[in-house]
């Protein structure tokens, strides 16, 4: 193997490939800090540009959007509580009230330094791991998707605010909005009231959008404060990479980045499914749990590191099965074949040179990505001296021309309204708008699978605890569902105990 990384670093002996890679991650942060913009819309954008190109120089300039716009999605999570990529929904969570507690520098520090080593490690995972991973990942069937998903959904206890209880509503109205459509098993037209571009189902890019981005205008539109400006300006001193302190919480980056890789190993998982992972592990490992959702680094480094983590995992099963682990990864397979390299086993073998110098350019472009935002970090946090009257009316266009770009239709905007004004009314009561994407993104996944599970093997329920993988993985919602609980139950106990004594009483 090592002789085959000596080959390949042959090939980058050209500054042409160099150049390629960083214009790919420069494009690729910007498509991830623009919403609605994703990485998947950034290869394809590229995708014919490669055609005249070797295929190292043109899978480098892809994959550097690729790392990129997963990685420029923590920008608006950060600084704007808007999610600039669906995977970076979860990073929202501790990013944004650190920037709003007076350290935006020091939040975009760790989500830079963190998604740099998410990045590095998920391209030794690549190197190295690549056929084990493979394998597990190819063991998944509607069986264990259907666990994956119930485990997914338990994290809801974790993202909630204060309430459990409200965030189990919010879960349960994401799920609920996630069944709207054609049943994809009978084909049935199911919860859409007669509406036809519901039929499709609700685009989940709109609805993201507006739960986030819209809602936090309007509520913006109602605190605008003065204020704003100066203090931003004060703050953007503090704006570099925190690396130092992005290292010594290496129990959190190296669980969460190896939790995204495996995620991303498993097709159609995706990196917003890693995130809550990564996140709601993190909570479990940490000595100040209670600081999650206040503006906490663990939070902030445990999403960004499963975020970039899970970049490298997609690639696994797209380079040595030929099943791609993403919709980018889809795109990403479509430039190895426009090259005339045929995604499996026999590509490591057949032309080995090839493949490891993708490996070496995937390894690249995360240098170009910490690097570049390392340079730009205080001109992002500028973005804040910016006054709100006018900042917000720019997010508010830019927020429509990114729905509208999705599906070219006047739906995607009605849907960007309807979430907007439903999700601030979820914040103003106390809901919190994460379960409610958690949901969408996990419902559907959970309901077709577990019927798909239950029509292969002809409504035998006792396969879910039969195979090992969905087996560990209902054990995990077991234990997810029930930690929270126990802790809340001993934290009400703890209160109870002082004010049930009396001065001068004894505690038996």
């Amino acid at each position: 193997m090592l002789a085959n990384f000596a080959d390949a670093a042959s090939l980058f002996l050209n500054i042409n490939i160099y150049l390629a890679i960083a214009f790919g991650t420069i494009l690729g942060l910007v498509f991830g800090a623009l919403p609605g913009l994703t990485a998947t819309m950034g290869i394809a954008l590229l995708l014919p540009l490669t055609f005249g190109m070797d295929p190292v120089t043109g899978m480098g300039m892809l994959l550097g959007v690729y790392c990129g716009a997963i990685s420029g999605g923590s920008i608006p999570a950060a600084l704007l509580n808007i999610p600039g990529t669906p995977s970076s929904v979860a990073t929202t969570l501790d990013a944004f009230p650190m920037a709003r507690n007076g350290e935006p520098g020091r939040a975009l520090g760790l989500c830079i330094t963190a998604s740099m080593i998410g990045g590095m490690i998920s391209v030794v995972i690549f190197a190295f791991m690549s056929p084990l991973i493979a394998d597990v990942a190819l063991k998944f069937s509607a069986i264990e998707y259907f666990a994956l998903g119930l485990f997914g959904l338990t994290i809801i206890a974790s993202v909630s605010d204060k309430s459990i209880i409200k965030g189990i509503v919010a879960g349960l109205i994401g799920v609920l909005i996630s069944l709207i459509g054609i049943d994809s098993l009978t084909g049935v037209v199911r919860l859409t009231a007669g509406i036809p571009e519901l039929i499709g189902g609700v685009d989940f890019m709109p609805a993201l959008i507006g739960l986030f981005a819209l809602s936090q205008i309007i509520s913006d539109v109602t605190t605008l404060s003065p204020q704003s400006k100066v203090e931003a300006r004060v703050r953007v001193n503090n704006a570099y990479p925190r690396i130092r302190e992005t290292f010594g919480l290496w129990k959190i980056w190296s669980s969460s980045s190896l939790i995204g890789a495996l995620v991303g190993a498993i097709p159609g998982a995706g990196g917003s499914i890693a995130s809550f992972l990564a996140y709601d592990q993190a909570k479990r490992i940490s000595k100040t749990p209670e600081k999650f959702r206040s503006g906490h680094n663990e939070g902030i480094v445990s999403c960004e590191s499963a975020n970039n983590g899970m970049t490298g995992g997609a690639l696994i099963p797209m380079m040595t099965l030929g099943i791609p682990g993403d919709a980018s990864a889809a795109i990403l397979m479509g430039g190895l074949l426009i090259h005339g390299l045929q995604p499996g086993p026999m590509l490591f073998e057949d032309q080995a040179n090839i493949a490891y110098g993708i490996i070496i350019a995937f390894l690249i472009a995360n240098l170009f990505m910490f690097c570049f935002q390392s340079i730009g970090i205080k001109l992002f946090v500028r973005v804040l001296q910016i006054p709100r009257s006018y900042l917000l009316p720019f997010i508010l266009v830019m927020c429509i021309l990114g729905s509208y770009g999705i599906s070219g239709t006047l739906s995607s905007a009605w849907v960007l309204l309807f979430f907007g004004v439903f999700g601030y009314f979820l914040n103003r009561y106390g809901f919190s708008s994460a379960p409610v994407v958690l949901g969408m993104i996990l419902g559907y996944m959970v309901e077709s699978n577990f019927r798909r599970g239950m029509t292969m093997h002809e409504g035998d329920w006792s396969v879910f605890f039969t195979r090992p993988i969905s087996l560990c993985f209902i054990l995990l919602s077991v234990v997810s569902i029930a930690l929270p609980i126990y802790r809340q139950y001993r934290l009400a106990r703890q209160k109870r105990l002082p004010d049930s004594q009396a001065p001068g009483e004894n505690v038996p």
